[in-house]
């Protein structure tokens, strides 16, 4: 038996989510606090902080993920309900 490397479950980094709460704001802080402007936003499935993605020019969430290896986030936009592995590059 094989292991699809892209089905559900098999990304190790799964292991890390954990309940976080609805955010409460659509709003990347970091964005906020240094006046810049954001595209999309992504919540980190370790520790609930919402953040820009990579289509915005700081890409708070990207590096949310490198400073704290908190590497799984989901989208929050509005009809979209996909998770995203940094460490993988790749959705899970």
């Amino acid at each position: 038996m094989t292991t699809n490397p892209t089905r559900v479950g098999a990304d190790p980094h799964l292991e890390m989510i954990r309940p976080v709460p609805p955010p409460t704001r659509r709003a990347c802080a970091e964005c906020v606090q240094l006046g810049t402007p954001w595209v999309h936003l992504r919540q980190c499935l370790t520790c609930g902080q919402v953040g820009c993605w990579d289509s915005s020019p700081m890409r708070h969430a990207r590096g949310h993920a490198a400073s704290t290896g908190h590497v799984v986030v989901r989208s929050i936009e509005p009809g979209e309900s996909w998770k995203w592995c940094y460490a993988h590059e790749q959705f899970v």
